[in-house]
Formats: structure tokens, C-alpha cells, sequence
């Protein structure tokens, strides 16, 4: 079937990035299948996670369905591109019925990007998984694909104003070895060895980074276990309970 919004966004896309300079470092794509469902998973630190994402299976000729939340395909701008992209939508009242809608993308050929974090992590390191993601790949007998970015939080994250203005910002992609699901596991037990590899890779891209903080008003993108000022994983959770 032909892609009439896929392909023209991602060309627009390149074009943006190359206007802007950014410096990506795209690391593993070869691990990514060329035929056949996978389920991609990746840590989240930005809004534009998903578009990283996707260019990391460009070189292997993929186009990935992203589940994301719905009032995203409910907006005037985001919502026909969403939608003509054959992304899924989310409503947290009806999960079934997206995970139903991954299940058939994953069984007809499809790659499927999922965020097992289910929010952006406002501390920059890696929040708990769901399960979700594990249990899709067990029912759809495909691997999990492993992968986290970095450096993307620079652009555009919760809480913080976009700065695309600013040229030549580094951002690091790593994309690991398939992670397999047999049917006949524990599906908590599989998500913890996914969510130990995507933490491997995410340490990998932050020791590849090249890009440091340039005084401390600079730092907040920065983790603080890492030296920098985001806040730590304890004081995102009490200012979320507040």
C-alpha cells in the first residue's frame, strides 16, 4: 500500500534536521528486521522521541507504527498526519482496543514503536516499564527491539520550552540486539530483561554524547546522578503526588 503521508513527512523531517544541523549519531540500525513484526521499545525523554525513532529503521527500508495517546490524532495539525501515518491511537479507558489494533499491525508484517515508560521521564533516567509491550510481542510471536535516545530532551521535553532555534545539538541513537519473547515466559520477567538492555543502551549513548552543559543555567537537561540540575527520579514522584 502506498505511503502518501509516511514517506513525505519523513522527507520533510530530514530536511528540518539538516536546516537545524543536528549532529545524529545513529548506532545499530542493522539490528532492526527488514520483513517481518517487531515491536521497537525506547526509553522517552521528548516529544520528538517518536520521529528519532523511526529514522533509526529508515536504513533497514522500515516505517514504524507508533501508539500513542489519542487527543494527539484529535488535534487539527497533529491528528490527519497521526492518522495518515497508520500510527495507533491510546485512549487509557479502552486499552484493549489499541492493543487489539497493535496486535493486528505486529501479525500483518508491521513494526510497532511502543514508549513502555507511558510518560516522558521529567528526570531523564529510566522510569519503570509496562508490561504492554512484552506481552504484544508474546502474543504476536515477534522479537522486541530494544533502543534509547539522547539528547533529544534538548529540543523539546515537558517543562521546558522548545529551542529549535539552536543549531548543531548532538543527539545520540542506539539500537540493540532483538530481545525474544517466547510465548512460554512470564511476561514481568521479560520486561525486566528489556528494560536492563534499553538501560545498557542509554548509558552507551550518554557516554557517546558529545555535547556538555555550558554553565549551570545549562545543566537541566543534564540527570542529576550524571552532574547535572534535572530534578532526581524522587522529586519528579513527590511533585507529581503534590
Amino acid at each position: 500500500m502506498a505511503e502518501l503521508v509516511y514517506r513525505p513527512v519523513v522527507g520533510l523531517a530530514l530536511t528540518m534536521f539538516k536546516a537545524w544541523d543536528l549532529k545524529i549519531d545513529c548506532k545499530g540500525s542493522e539490528n532492526i528486521p527488514r520483513s517481518g513484526g517487531a515491536v521497537l521499545v525506547s526509553n522517552h525523554i521528548s516529544y520528538l522521541d517518536f520521529i528519532f525513532n523511526g529514522m533509526a529503521a529508515l536504513p533497514q527500508k522500515r516505517l514504524v507504527r507508533f501508539m500513542a495517546k489519542e487527543s494527539v490524532f484529535r488535534h487539527k495539525v497533529s491528528g490527519p498526519l497521526m492518522r495518515g501515518m497508520k500510527h495507533i491511537p491510546v485512549d487509557r479507558k479502552r486499552g484493549e482496543t489499541a492493543y487489539a489494533h497493535a496486535l493486528d499491525s505486529l501479525r500483518s508484517g508491521e513494526i510497532v514503536g511502543v514508549f513502555p515508560e507511558a510518560t516522558i521521564s521529567q528526570s531523564f533516567t529510566l522510569k519503570s516499564f509496562k508490561s504492554g509491550a512484552a506481552r504484544m510481542a508474546q502474543e504476536a510471536g515477534v522479537p522486541l527491539i530494544p533502543m534509547a535516545v539522547w539528547g533529544t530532551q534538548r529540543l523539546w521535553t515537558k517543562g521546558h520550552p522548545r529551542n529549535f532555534r539552536r543549531s548543531h545539538l548532538p543527539v545520540t541513537i542506539r539500537v540493540g540486539e532483538p530481545v525474544e519473547a517466547p510465548g512460554d515466559q512470564y511476561a514481568g520477567a521479560i520486561t525486566r530483561r528489556l528494560r536492563g538492555r534499553v538501560h545498557e543502551l542509554l548509558e552507551a549513548a550518554q557516554r557517546a554524547y558529545p555535547g556538555r552543559p555550558r554553565g549551570a543555567e545549562d545543566s537541566w537537561w543534564l540527570p542529576a546522578h550524571l552532574g547535572g540540575s534535572a530534578p532526581t527520579p524522587d522529586e519528579v514522584r513527590k511533585a507529581e503526588a503534590r
